[in-house]
């Protein structure tokens, strides 16, 4: 006998609802405390007053694309001081401040507004907070004069070489609390469902270019943290949109693709150690790799292994002592934002519940849960820990 699909698909995800509620709930008692609490409702008043602002607020004579096309700029690409006028040249790991960023600011300022702002409203139940946070949705991705194209042609510009790159798909991840916190508030507003409908239709189409787009295709077989980010963004926007078809897709990736081809027989990440900045990006692909487990929670990512032994356990065994002690590090320091790792890695969380183990747990209640420094919340996707342990 068939099962209706759209049943099946409702069956999947409440079945993956008790699942995580079961992991994560001695977690929430945890972290619950009421200083944690005040913080979030302190900066959700503040985030009531906020209006959205989008990729159409600003735009830089440097982009290829439209007023409604995000555009950045590749981080580590700087003017040649010999030939000012000639393509930019590489420094890695050294962020050029003059480089446009401000579309990438303003998607990071949506997701911690609509993280802020549902994790309030998880803690007191007012509706208000979620439904201020859909008047950014609407703005972003509803608004025909204010909303963002479904696409990242335009990022990662280099001037004089290239108008857009895959690896700028990168800058996506910053929208995947905004997919989660959209879990929140499609339960929370019901009236709203035809708009969220249309938010999800976004989204779709975004999953339709990422995955076949030669950018798209470039960032998926990327062998480092981008091919990690890739099936993280996927996985959060098919999860989102229903699409078990990348679903599934994104579970082979992690088992066949990443866990094999990143992960050596330590547990590290041999790729992130050779960069400039080290710990900075083992400390990032970790968080990524951990995240994916925990969107794909019901699929047994966490206790799944290589047949050498290789697993996420051992991956964040490896990198558990150098967060709880950073001077233990034997690889050599990143160049620059040494100073401002780790804070409350998600990988700490996530791991904490998936393995039970509260020293983990300990460590990341130490950690800064709130870090305000740039280049730490650009590299922190994963920074409102409510709305994935309630969803």
């Amino acid at each position: 006998m068939m099962i209706n699909r759209k049943y099946a698909f409702v069956l999947f995800f409440m079945l993956t609802f008790h699942f995580l509620s079961a992991q994560s709930g001695w977690v929430e008692k945890y972290m619950m405390d009421e200083a944690y609490k005040n913080k979030i409702i302190s900066l959700a008043k503040q985030a009531m007053i906020e209006k959205p602002i989008t990729v159409t607020n600003e735009s830089s004579p440097r982009s290829a694309g439209g007023k409604h096309d995000f555009f950045s700029e590749g981080d580590y690409w700087w003017e040649n001081p010999a030939s000012p006028d000639s393509p930019y040249i590489q420094r890695d790991g050294m962020s050029n401040p003059n480089n446009f960023v401000a579309h990438r600011k303003a998607m990071i300022r949506f997701s911690q507004l609509v993280g802020t702002l549902t994790s309030a409203y998880l803690i007191e139940k007012k509706k208000e907070y979620v439904e201020q946070a859909f008047k950014h949705y609407e703005a972003w991705f509803l608004n025909e004069e204010t909303l963002m194209n479904p696409s990242l042609l335009y990022a990662q510009a280099i001037k004089g070489r290239v108008t857009g790159r895959g690896v700028g798909i990168i800058d996506m991840i910053q929208m995947i609390e905004v997919a989660q916190s959209l879990r929140v508030i499609e339960k929370a507003l019901p009236g709203k469902k035809k708009e969220i409908a249309g938010v999800k239709s976004w989204f779709e189409q975004y999953l339709s270019w990422v995955t076949t787009h030669p950018y798209g295709i470039d960032e998926r077989n990327a062998k480092n943290n981008h091919g990690t980010c890739w099936v993280m963004q996927v996985a959060a926007f098919a999860r989102l949109t229903g699409n078990k078809a990348l679903l599934d897709i994104c579970e082979n990736r992690f088992k066949t693709i990443l866990l094999p081809n990143q992960m050596d027989e330590n547990g590290a990440f041999p790729l992130e150690l050779r960069r400039t900045k080290p710990y900075g990006y083992a400390l990032f692909n970790t968080d990524a790799m951990a995240t994916i487990c925990h969107i794909l929670a019901d699929r047994s990512l966490w206790t799944f292994s290589l047949p050498d032994g290789r697993n996420m356990e051992k991956g964040i065994s490896f990198m558990y002592p150098f967060v709880a002690d950073k001077n233990k590090w034997t690889y050599p320091k990143d160049v620059m934002y040494w100073d401002e790792w780790p804070v409350a890695q998600p990988f700490l969380l996530f791991g904490s519940i998936a393995f039970k183990n509260k020293t983990w747990l300990g460590t990341w209640g130490t950690l800064e849960r709130f870090p305000e420094n740039e280049e730490v919340i650009r590299n922190l996707p994963i920074r409102n820990p409510l709305i994935w342990l309630k969803m």
